[in-house]
Protein backbone atom coordinates (compact mmCIF):
# COMPACT_ATOMS: atom_id res chain seq x y z
CA UNK A 1 0.00 0.00 0.00
CA UNK A 2 2.95 2.37 0.78
CA UNK A 3 4.39 2.36 -2.77
CA UNK A 4 1.10 2.94 -4.62
CA UNK A 5 1.71 7.02 -3.92
CA UNK A 6 4.93 6.16 -5.56
CA UNK A 7 3.85 4.27 -8.57
CA UNK A 8 0.96 6.69 -9.44
CA UNK A 9 3.11 9.80 -8.71
CA UNK A 10 5.70 8.31 -11.00
CA UNK A 11 2.99 7.64 -13.70
CA UNK A 12 1.73 11.50 -13.31
CA UNK A 13 5.19 12.76 -14.24
CA UNK A 14 5.37 10.64 -16.55
CA UNK A 15 2.02 11.37 -18.05
CA UNK A 16 2.46 15.26 -18.03
CA UNK A 17 5.92 15.25 -19.02
CA UNK A 18 4.24 13.96 -22.19
CA UNK A 19 1.72 16.21 -22.17
CA UNK A 20 3.97 19.10 -22.16
CA UNK A 21 5.55 17.45 -25.15
CA UNK A 22 2.82 16.41 -26.75
CA UNK A 23 2.04 20.54 -26.15
CA UNK A 24 5.20 21.61 -27.86
CA UNK A 25 5.03 19.07 -30.33
CA UNK A 26 2.34 21.48 -32.59
CA UNK A 27 4.59 23.57 -34.97
CA UNK A 28 6.55 26.85 -34.07
CA UNK A 29 6.04 29.58 -37.09
CA UNK A 30 7.51 32.89 -37.14
CA UNK A 31 5.17 35.81 -38.39
CA UNK A 32 5.12 39.09 -39.58
CA UNK A 33 1.63 39.90 -40.05
CA UNK A 34 0.65 43.24 -42.55
CA UNK A 35 -2.81 45.26 -41.57
CA UNK A 36 -2.88 45.30 -45.50
CA UNK A 37 -0.90 43.29 -48.15
CA UNK A 38 -2.08 45.29 -50.83
CA UNK A 39 -2.26 48.98 -50.74
CA UNK A 40 -3.87 51.02 -53.26
CA UNK A 41 -3.31 54.51 -54.67
CA UNK A 42 -6.76 55.97 -52.42
CA UNK A 43 -5.63 54.42 -49.59
CA UNK A 44 -3.84 55.54 -46.47
CA UNK A 45 -0.36 54.23 -46.95
CA UNK A 46 0.97 53.74 -43.16
CA UNK A 47 0.18 50.07 -42.21
CA UNK A 48 0.77 48.21 -39.25
CA UNK A 49 3.52 45.18 -38.81
CA UNK A 50 3.16 42.98 -36.15
CA UNK A 51 5.82 40.63 -35.85
CA UNK A 52 4.78 37.30 -33.13
CA UNK A 53 6.01 33.85 -32.89
CA UNK A 54 3.42 31.67 -32.09
CA UNK A 55 1.08 28.35 -33.11
CA UNK A 56 -0.49 29.73 -35.62
CA UNK A 57 -3.91 27.31 -35.78
CA UNK A 58 -4.32 26.73 -31.99
CA UNK A 59 -3.49 30.77 -31.13
CA UNK A 60 -0.90 30.01 -28.75
CA UNK A 61 1.93 32.34 -28.43
CA UNK A 62 5.64 32.51 -27.18
CA UNK A 63 7.13 34.43 -25.39
CA UNK A 64 9.74 36.55 -28.37
CA UNK A 65 12.86 38.67 -27.61
CA UNK A 66 13.80 41.64 -29.61
CA UNK A 67 14.84 40.21 -32.97
CA UNK A 68 18.24 40.45 -34.19
CA UNK A 69 17.37 42.13 -37.13
CA UNK A 70 14.17 43.57 -38.96
CA UNK A 71 14.08 45.44 -42.01
CA UNK A 72 11.94 45.67 -45.30
CA UNK A 73 13.68 45.19 -48.85
CA UNK A 74 11.85 47.23 -51.97
CA UNK A 75 13.36 47.45 -55.56
CA UNK A 76 16.78 46.85 -54.62
CA UNK A 77 16.97 49.15 -51.39
CA UNK A 78 16.94 47.42 -47.80
CA UNK A 79 15.43 50.22 -45.39
CA UNK A 80 16.27 48.62 -40.93
CA UNK A 81 13.42 48.84 -38.96
CA UNK A 82 14.27 47.12 -36.11
CA UNK A 83 14.61 50.67 -34.03
CA UNK A 84 10.84 51.33 -34.91
CA UNK A 85 9.92 47.91 -32.91
CA UNK A 86 7.71 48.19 -30.09
CA UNK A 87 6.66 45.44 -27.27
CA UNK A 88 3.20 44.39 -27.01
CA UNK A 89 1.73 41.79 -24.87
CA UNK A 90 -1.00 38.70 -26.50
CA UNK A 91 -2.44 35.50 -25.82
CA UNK A 92 -4.67 33.26 -27.03
CA UNK A 93 -8.41 32.78 -25.17
CA UNK A 94 -7.19 29.82 -23.31
CA UNK A 95 -3.76 30.58 -22.12
CA UNK A 96 -2.46 32.13 -18.67
CA UNK A 97 -0.51 35.16 -18.44
CA UNK A 98 0.63 37.03 -21.84
CA UNK A 99 3.35 37.10 -24.12
CA UNK A 100 5.75 39.61 -25.98
CA UNK A 101 5.34 40.46 -29.54
CA UNK A 102 6.49 43.17 -31.19
CA UNK A 103 4.58 46.19 -33.59
CA UNK A 104 5.44 49.00 -35.36
CA UNK A 105 3.77 51.50 -38.56
CA UNK A 106 5.10 51.61 -41.91
CA UNK A 107 4.38 54.35 -44.48
CA UNK A 108 4.99 53.40 -47.86
CA UNK A 109 6.61 56.20 -50.03
CA UNK A 110 6.85 54.72 -53.31
CA UNK A 111 5.45 52.38 -55.57
CA UNK A 112 6.76 48.42 -55.74
CA UNK A 113 6.78 45.52 -53.35
CA UNK A 114 7.96 45.36 -50.16
CA UNK A 115 9.30 42.46 -48.74
CA UNK A 116 9.58 42.79 -44.88
CA UNK A 117 11.55 40.11 -43.02
CA UNK A 118 13.01 39.14 -39.74
CA UNK A 119 16.00 37.97 -37.93
CA UNK A 120 14.82 36.48 -34.50
CA UNK A 121 16.86 36.39 -31.28
CA UNK A 122 16.91 32.08 -30.98
CA UNK A 123 14.19 30.90 -29.29
CA UNK A 124 15.13 27.96 -26.53
CA UNK A 125 12.21 24.92 -26.90
CA UNK A 126 12.79 22.35 -23.97
CA UNK A 127 10.30 19.94 -25.20
CA UNK A 128 12.67 19.29 -28.19
CA UNK A 129 16.19 20.29 -26.32
CA UNK A 130 17.09 22.88 -28.65
CA UNK A 131 17.01 26.50 -29.93
CA UNK A 132 14.40 27.48 -32.96
CA UNK A 133 15.30 30.66 -35.42
CA UNK A 134 12.87 30.98 -37.48
CA UNK A 135 14.06 33.36 -40.60
CA UNK A 136 10.69 34.53 -41.47
CA UNK A 137 8.97 37.39 -44.72
CA UNK A 138 6.25 38.75 -46.20
CA UNK A 139 5.30 41.03 -49.13
CA UNK A 140 3.37 44.11 -49.03
CA UNK A 141 2.72 45.43 -52.76
CA UNK A 142 2.12 49.10 -52.92
CA UNK A 143 0.42 51.30 -55.41
CA UNK A 144 0.61 49.11 -58.35
CA UNK A 145 4.07 48.47 -59.27
CA UNK A 146 4.73 44.87 -59.20
CA UNK A 147 8.29 44.52 -58.96
CA UNK A 148 10.68 42.44 -56.39
CA UNK A 149 8.05 39.68 -55.03
CA UNK A 150 11.01 36.95 -56.02
CA UNK A 151 13.81 38.71 -55.00
CA UNK A 152 16.23 36.67 -52.49
CA UNK A 153 16.62 39.30 -49.59
CA UNK A 154 19.87 37.52 -48.81
CA UNK A 155 18.70 34.91 -45.20
CA UNK A 156 20.61 31.93 -44.40
CA UNK A 157 17.56 30.30 -45.52
CA UNK A 158 14.26 31.31 -47.08
CA UNK A 159 11.65 30.89 -49.44
CA UNK A 160 11.64 32.49 -52.49
CA UNK A 161 8.16 32.89 -54.54
CA UNK A 162 7.21 31.14 -57.45
CA UNK A 163 3.92 32.42 -57.50
CA UNK A 164 3.04 35.56 -56.78
CA UNK A 165 2.59 36.02 -53.05
CA UNK A 166 -0.48 38.21 -53.23
CA UNK A 167 -3.66 39.34 -54.95
CA UNK A 168 -4.27 35.15 -54.25
CA UNK A 169 -7.86 33.54 -54.84
CA UNK A 170 -8.83 31.26 -52.02
CA UNK A 171 -7.98 27.48 -53.33
CA UNK A 172 -4.98 29.08 -55.84
CA UNK A 173 -2.03 26.85 -55.36
CA UNK A 174 1.28 28.38 -54.43
CA UNK A 175 4.78 27.64 -55.41
CA UNK A 176 7.45 28.14 -53.64
CA UNK A 177 11.68 27.40 -53.41
CA UNK A 178 13.43 26.42 -50.48
CA UNK A 179 16.78 27.77 -49.78
CA UNK A 180 19.70 27.55 -47.99
CA UNK A 181 22.42 29.53 -48.34
CA UNK A 182 21.31 30.56 -51.47
CA UNK A 183 20.90 27.05 -53.20
CA UNK A 184 17.95 24.98 -53.06
CA UNK A 185 17.20 22.44 -50.76
CA UNK A 186 16.25 19.39 -52.68
CA UNK A 187 13.32 16.92 -51.02
CA UNK A 188 12.79 19.72 -48.04
CA UNK A 189 9.78 19.08 -45.72
CA UNK A 190 7.50 21.99 -45.56
CA UNK A 191 4.89 22.94 -42.98
CA UNK A 192 1.66 24.41 -43.61
CA UNK A 193 -0.28 26.09 -41.21
CA UNK A 194 -3.41 28.55 -41.12
CA UNK A 195 -3.24 31.66 -38.86
CA UNK A 196 -6.73 31.41 -37.05
CA UNK A 197 -6.05 35.32 -36.06
CA UNK A 198 -6.56 36.04 -39.52
CA UNK A 199 -8.50 39.72 -39.73
CA UNK A 200 -10.79 38.29 -42.42
CA UNK A 201 -11.24 34.55 -40.56
CA UNK A 202 -15.42 34.38 -40.52
CA UNK A 203 -14.93 31.79 -37.61
CA UNK A 204 -12.59 30.17 -35.25
CA UNK A 205 -11.26 26.83 -37.23
CA UNK A 206 -10.85 23.81 -34.79
CA UNK A 207 -8.85 20.99 -35.94
CA UNK A 208 -10.88 17.46 -35.71
CA UNK A 209 -7.64 15.44 -35.08
CA UNK A 210 -3.95 16.49 -34.66
CA UNK A 211 -2.43 16.08 -38.23
CA UNK A 212 -5.07 18.53 -40.08
CA UNK A 213 -3.34 21.28 -37.24
CA UNK A 214 -0.40 21.36 -39.89
CA UNK A 215 -0.06 20.38 -42.95
CA UNK A 216 3.25 18.84 -44.30
CA UNK A 217 4.59 19.06 -48.27
CA UNK A 218 7.64 17.46 -49.71
CA UNK A 219 9.59 19.83 -52.15
CA UNK A 220 10.98 18.02 -55.52
CA UNK A 221 14.53 17.44 -56.13
CA UNK A 222 15.04 21.50 -57.29
CA UNK A 223 13.49 22.46 -53.80
CA UNK A 224 10.04 23.88 -55.24
CA UNK A 225 7.01 22.75 -53.19
CA UNK A 226 2.97 23.46 -54.16
CA UNK A 227 0.45 23.90 -51.67
CA UNK A 228 -3.44 24.95 -52.58
CA UNK A 229 -4.80 27.14 -50.24
CA UNK A 230 -8.61 26.32 -48.99
CA UNK A 231 -9.66 29.20 -46.84
CA UNK A 232 -9.39 32.83 -47.18
CA UNK A 233 -6.52 34.43 -44.40
CA UNK A 234 -3.29 33.71 -43.73
CA UNK A 235 -1.17 31.17 -44.45
CA UNK A 236 2.03 30.21 -43.59
CA UNK A 237 4.95 27.90 -45.22
CA UNK A 238 7.78 27.02 -43.15
CA UNK A 239 10.67 25.17 -44.57
CA UNK A 240 13.36 23.62 -41.55
CA UNK A 241 16.86 22.58 -41.64
CA UNK A 242 19.52 21.95 -38.80
CA UNK A 243 22.02 24.65 -38.61
CA UNK A 244 25.39 23.47 -38.89
CA UNK A 245 26.67 25.65 -36.02
CA UNK A 246 25.10 25.33 -32.24
CA UNK A 247 24.29 27.54 -29.33
CA UNK A 248 25.29 27.14 -25.76
CA UNK A 249 22.95 25.96 -22.69
CA UNK A 250 23.69 25.94 -19.57
CA UNK A 251 27.61 25.13 -20.67
CA UNK A 252 26.45 22.56 -23.64
CA UNK A 253 26.31 23.60 -26.79
CA UNK A 254 22.82 22.38 -28.46
CA UNK A 255 21.41 21.70 -32.10
CA UNK A 256 19.63 24.86 -33.73
CA UNK A 257 16.49 24.61 -35.94
CA UNK A 258 16.47 27.03 -38.85
CA UNK A 259 13.29 27.72 -40.65
CA UNK A 260 12.50 29.78 -43.82
CA UNK A 261 8.94 31.20 -43.01
CA UNK A 262 6.72 32.48 -45.69
CA UNK A 263 3.37 34.14 -45.12
CA UNK A 264 0.82 34.47 -47.99
CA UNK A 265 -2.40 35.85 -47.81
CA UNK A 266 -6.02 34.71 -49.33
CA UNK A 267 -9.25 36.16 -50.40
CA UNK A 268 -12.67 34.76 -51.23
CA UNK A 269 -13.89 35.05 -54.54
CA UNK A 270 -17.62 37.31 -54.27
Amino acid sequence: MKRRPTIFSAFAVAAALFFCQAQGAFAHFGLILPSDDIISADESKKITVQVKFLHPLEGHYMEMAKPKRFAVMSRGKTTDLLDTLSARKGRSADQEGEFTFWETTYTVKRPGDHLFFVEPAPYWEPAEDKFIVHYTKVCVQALGLEEGWDEPVGLETEIIPLTRPYGLWTGNVFTGRVLLNGKPVPYAEVEVEYLNESPDNPSRVTAPADAYVTQVVKADGNGVFTYAMPRAGWWGFAALSDAPWTLPKDGVEKPVEIGAVLWVHTTDMK
